[in-house]
């Protein structure tokens, strides 16, 4: 699937699922999308789980949802990291406000109920925080892959191979 001239943003942040980071980034960039690493701005080096590196290109606050087709959040702990961060929420808050596909994986679903986006939105994400998913206003389900409109989410990296094939079909 080709992609050429699309514009992914990658969320980044301490403690980031390395499979839910990387696996996204080679997929995308195969599918010949201009992938753009951001970052919190906190530091520009940010550490996975299980040990391993990543350089943010851009910090959060020196970019603007118009400048990307879609945003991917992973999971691990870095959402609960990055939704400190205003810049961040706000990007992803005004890529779905702008219609712009908006995709998070596992325990992303922290910064979409940081960014106030799932009110009356069907969405799935990891177990664990599906109660918060719910009060912020979510139609939770308990499937591989959710697609409300421009929102696409998942549950854990084993979904993965559902999820990205939805984010590329979504960047058409």
């Amino acid at each position: 699937m080709d992609i050429h001239g699309k514009k992914v943003a990658i969320l980044v942040e301490e403690m980031f699922n390395l499979f839910e980071f990387w696996y996204p980034y080679y997929r995308l960039k195969e599918a010949k999308a201009d992938v753009v690493i951001v970052g919190s701005g906190r530091t520009s080096e940010f550490h996975g789980k299980p040990a391993t590196t990543v350089i943010a290109d851009v910090s959060a606050d020196a970019v603007s949802a118009k400048d990307f087709d879609a945003v991917i959040i992973p999971g691990g702990y870095a959402p609960d990291m990055m939704r400190r961060y205003p810049a961040m929420v706000s990007l992803v808050k005004d890529a779905d406000t702008a219609g712009k596909v908006v995709a998070a994986i596992c325990h992303a679903g922290w910064m979409l109920v940081s960014a106030d986006i799932l009110k009356n939105r069907r969405a799935t994400s990891f177990f664990a925080i599906k109660d918060d998913m719910i009060n912020a206003g979510a139609d939770w389900e308990d499937e591989p892959v959710v697609i409300d409109k421009n929102l696409i989410t998942s549950r854990k990296p084993d979904d993965m191979v559902l999820f990205l094939p939805a984010i590329l079909r979504a960047l058409q």
